[in-house]
């Protein structure tokens, strides 16, 4: 998890938690860095969620590969994100954005997107809300 100098390791998260510092471990199997001209793709990579007032920190360990935009994988991606936008509705909210609201906020998929309306589209702002 963290270095810590020698300390013992459950000695530091008694103190991250103390600080309001809760650290989690996530079960990751690829995560995708998507950069304007390349995309680092991480398999197996260890992953670890950091959530410290309000703000979630993610650090990923492992070794990258590294595409090219453009390559064969990239036409598969593409066909994908146009299927996504098809599904959106006139407000451009996808069904998958109204999905992952309702799950992080624990409310139906109608007051989820309800919520995503109000706030215009905005993830954080719609859970925040129903929170």
């Amino acid at each position: 998890m963290f270095g810590g100098g020698g300390m013992n390791p459950r000695k530091m998260q008694q103190m991250m938690k103390q600080m309001g510092i809760d650290v989690t471990e996530m079960d990751a199997e690829e995560v995708v860095i998507r950069t304007g001209d390349e995309e680092l793709v991480f398999d197996g990579a260890q992953v670890t969620r950091m959530d410290a007032q309000g703000q979630e920190t993610y650090q990923i360990v492992g070794e990258p590969t590294t595409r090219e935009l453009g390559d064969g994988d990239e036409g598969g991606d593409g066909d994908a994100a146009e299927a996504v936008e098809s599904e959106a509705d006139a407000d451009g909210i996808t069904d998958e954005d109204v999905q992952l609201v309702a799950t992080r906020a624990g409310v139906s998929e109608a007051d989820a997107r309800e919520a995503l309306e109000d706030a215009d589209g905005d993830l954080a702002a719609a859970i925040s809300g129903l929170e």
